[in-house]
């Protein structure tokens, strides 16, 4: 049984910062690619950045040059640091990880999604 835990999340002011931290558990061989997503108020779920294993990234858009995300393989943690954040990053974000088994089939995992209220 995989699971992704996640923490992090809650209120933070304009401007600051936040980190938000998802860590695989259970029985696996290794993890492959790994990802952020939110889910804005009124809206569907959209990509935010991924990072592959060999440390390879991108990022959305309306993202880029203030987040961060960054992996810990030893630890099977996937972060994402988020700096000068806006009212509009406001969301619950969830994680994802391509986990392969130990018969090598890959398999998409998500996280339950933690809040990330913007509000002065």
């Amino acid at each position: 049984q995989v699971d992704l835990v996640q923490t992090g999340g809650g209120l933070v002011q304009p401007g600051g910062s936040l980190r938000l931290s998802c860590a695989v558990t259970g029985r696996f061989f290794s993890v492959n690619a790994m990802a952020w997503y939110r889910q804005r108020p009124g809206n569907e779920r959209e990509f935010v950045a991924t990072i592959t294993p060999t440390g390879g990234t991108k990022y959305a858009d309306s993202v880029k040059g203030r987040f961060i995300i960054s992996r810990d393989d030893p630890k099977n943690t996937v972060y994402l640091e988020m700096d000068s954040v806006k009212p509009e990053d406001t969301a619950v974000y969830y994680c994802n990880a391509r986990v392969i088994d130990r018969m090598s089939f890959e398999y998409l995992h998500w996280g339950r999604g933690t809040q990330v209220t913007v509000s002065p």
